[in-house]
């Protein structure tokens, strides 16, 4: 029964979401690759039609090759342009020193960049795929958004994740079930120094947790010479049934310590300083 009632409620949110993209003429997207951007872009172009779109993914030391090159095969699977935007984030020392409010700064660098770029390509309107469930007050970088004048059609429409998750499946878009990401900035204490090293070490850990066969959630947060793993808790036993070439392997990163954290996966763990 209640799935009976959810649908509704969903297939009108839906259609506010098509409603609302309909306002526009010729748009850019912000793109990562993840479910929420993946699903904003498949519906503005099936409104808007696909030579009116273009997905625009930032490329920074802050975002791994892979996704980028993932979100590259994607928007080529859907058929749509797509542009990478190559920007060195660390410049700016809000992001490179690592501040609490460094996600504010983050934000609007790559945002502010999109914009100047969509505009040369006479696309003024940039879209997020912000959803009804992030929260204004859990997420810095959403002021910058609203202080850009950035569109959030998802969240406009007040479709939240489990809805955006239904809605893809539903379309057939391989990312209805694709784990959420974050910048690798979201590993490290505030006040951290933020590196291309410290970077690149935490990207080797979590490819190697990934290369395991791991599919849910994966953050590997960093303490100094101490790596702290954190899975979702089912995902516990197949860690610590490798957890020796997990420790080999961490050590050759340089990591002296490495530990499971028992809480399991915890999104924006290190907002708790």
């Amino acid at each position: 029964m209640d799935n009976e009632r959810e649908q509704p409620v969903i297939g009108e949110k839906g259609k506010r979401l098509d409603s609302i993209l309909g306002g526009f003429d010729r748009v850019a997207v912000a793109f990562s690759g993840g479910m929420d951007s993946t699903y904003l872009l498949f519906r503005a172009f099936t409104v808007l039609g696909r030579e009116n779109v273009l997905a625009m993914t930032i490329k920074s030391e802050l975002t791994g090759q892979v996704a980028v090159e993932g979100a590259a095969a994607l928007a080529e699977k859907l058929g749509v342009e797509h542009q990478v935007l190559e920007l060195h984030l660390l410049s700016v020392p809000a992001i490179g020193n690592n501040e609490r409010n460094r996600c504010y700064y983050c934000k609007k660098a790559m945002y502010a960049g999109m914009l100047a770029a969509g505009a040369k390509r006479g696309r003024p309107a940039l879209l997020d795929g912000s959803h009804a469930g992030d929260r204004f007050e859990e997420r810095p970088g959403m002021r910058a958004l609203t202080d850009l004048n950035i569109r959030r059609p998802l969240q406009e429409a007040t479709l939240d994740k489990q809805e955006i998750r239904a809605l893809s499946r539903e379309s057939g878009l391989p990312t209805w079930n694709k784990p959420a990401e974050a910048c690798f900035a979201s590993r490290f204490p505030y006040g951290d120094l933020l590196t291309t090293e410290k970077i690149w070490k935490v990207a080797e850990a979590e490819a190697f947790l990934r290369r395991m066969g791991l599919e849910n959630e994966i953050r590997v947060r960093c303490h100094g010479q101490l790596a702290r793993i954190e899975v979702n808790i089912t995902d516990f036993y197949a860690v610590l049934s490798r957890r020796r070439d997990i420790v080999n392997y961490f050590r050759n990163l340089g990591y002296l310590y490495v530990t499971l954290d028992l809480e399991g996966f915890s999104s924006g763990s290190m907002d708790r300083q």
